[in-house]
């Protein structure tokens, strides 16, 4: 069972969570307790770092070493906050860009 003392609070809604670190080295974070239904597989690695894995169907059980966690995107009840990724519109281009001379003299 892993400690308290890397609980933090969502600043969306101010449940409890957990940050961990994925395969790909993002940041992902969880719901702090354990939970049965969750699709994350946590561990914690050599140097203390909480580490995380989706369970594919590859590889869809917990290890002896993990606890399997849910992501606290799938929980939280704060609406998601605007940012680069939930653009409902392309943006509008205003103009042209001007092409870069290729060494061209006159």
């Amino acid at each position: 069972m892993l400690s308290d003392h890397d609980v933090a609070s969502c600043g969306s809604c101010g449940q409890r969570i957990r940050w961990t670190v994925t395969v790909a080295g993002r940041r992902q974070a969880v719901n702090a307790d354990p939970n049965a239904l969750g699709n994350v597989a946590v561990y914690r690695d050599g140097v203390g770092t909480l580490r995380s894995r989706s369970l594919s169907s590859d590889r869809p059980d917990v290890e002896a070493y993990e606890r399997r966690y849910m992501p606290h995107v799938a929980t939280c009840t704060a609406p998601p906050r605007p940012g680069r990724s939930s653009r409902s519109m392309p943006q509008q281009r205003a103009g042209v860009r001007p092409v870069r001379w290729q060494g061209w003299t006159r």
